[in-house]
């Protein structure tokens, strides 16, 4: 997949602002709070309908205006061209698919691919376990086209059942919800159980380049719920547990995963500095088996590179960068020494405008 165009209005410290990245690696340089992360952010947004930066939605907005806009036209690997909108006025969401109108935002976020590592990524790895599953089901939503159903189908069901409980609903209340989770709840865990075999494989080839003093890794799932356990009959054994808490405690929602290093067998063990690796692993891991199940590679954005890695690490990054063929952007205050001799579309991102240096 490739952005031909991507155009913003009223995002950020965006009036009006418009990128026309080149098919390789994309240089965005400018000094700091000119809104480079946010031309990262921007892609993000058409690939998974939230930002990565903290923050509620509303923060999106340009200060003084009621609603934003991205816009983007992409080419995919069969060779055709889509466009695609989105915006978000008085608190909702609306999508725009090659100019037609549709109902979920879900069916805008398949057609296009972004993965990025920017420096909160490493909660991945030292975060709670949230950040995590939506990483996780953001891969596995792009390869298995029967994951999406089957998760609203389990969030309609848990919602519907927390609602019960707070409200301190009778037991039988409660029982036509845990059917409809358990039902959903096996095909769900099935499909994040094979990604995440698959995607523990490419972090352990791209571990082994980044930290190879760690040694080899493993990825280890936990489904959210006991092995050999039907969650049907947890629900039900739990409801006065749940009842005095007034939420669902076992189920998908509550799914986690880690890895593990035979050099550093806990989180702990890590520095941060080997944290933010892992994390850069995990995206970039996740960017290849997506480009080896989907033929086409996802959008790669790197946010202020220079700063979240030292040099040798910098030039492992585009080494492999160079190894594939997706199209990258890559923030930063100035031009990083490794990629100096690189081949790169160099744009300057200051007061709002973008311009390309030639």
């Amino acid at each position: 997949m490739r952005l031909e165009t991507l155009r913003l209005q009223n995002l950020r410290c965006f009036d009006r602002a418009e990128l026309t990245p080149a098919p390789g690696i994309n240089l965005l340089l400018g000094p700091n709070g000119a809104g480079k992360t946010s031309l990262l952010e921007a892609a993000y947004l058409l690939s998974h309908g939230r930002s990565f930066r903290a923050g509620g939605r509303e923060a999106l907005l340009r200060r003084g205006e009621t609603a934003f806009t991205v816009y983007a036209e992409l080419t995919v690997a069969a060779g055709s061209r889509h466009r695609l909108g989105l915006s978000r006025e008085a608190g909702r969401w609306a999508a725009r698919l090659d100019g037609a109108t549709l109902g979920n935002v879900g069916d805008l976020l398949e057609r296009c691919a972004v993965v990025c590592f920017e420096p909160g990524s490493h909660a991945l790895i030292a975060g709670g376990s949230e950040e995590r599953r939506r990483f996780l089901d953001w891969g596995v939503f792009h390869v298995e086209p029967e994951f999406l159903p089957q998760w609203r189908r389990y969030q309609r069901a848990l919602k519907q059942r927390n609602a019960l409980l707070r409200e301190q609903a009778r037991p039988d209340w409660l029982a036509p919800w845990e059917a409809e989770m358990a039902a959903a709840a096996d095909p769900i865990d099935d499909a994040r159980r094979a990604y995440a075999g698959a995607l523990g494989s490419w972090i352990g080839r791209v571990a082994g380049a980044f930290l190879p003093e760690l040694g080899p890794v493993e990825l280890s799932y936990r489904r959210g719920w006991p092995d050999e356990t039907a969650l049907a009959a947890l629900l039900a054994e739990r409801r006065g547990k749940d009842l005095a808490r007034g939420h669902t405690t076992a189920g998908p929602h509550r799914a986690d995963w880690s890895l593990r290093f035979a050099e550093a067998p806990a989180r702990e063990h890590l520095s941060r500095g080997q944290e933010k690796l892992c994390a850069l692993a995990c995206v970039l891991a996740q960017a290849e088996l997506h480009a080896e199940r989907r033929g086409e590679w996802p959008v790669i954005g790197l946010d202020d590179l220079a700063s979240e890695l030292d040099q040798a690490h910098q030039r492992r990054v585009v080494e492999r960068l160079l190894a594939g063929a997706a199209q990258v952007l890559i923030t930063g205050t100035e031009l990083p020494p490794v990629l100096r001799e690189v081949e790169a579309a160099l744009f300057h991102v200051e007061q709002g405008r973008i311009d390309r240096r030639r």
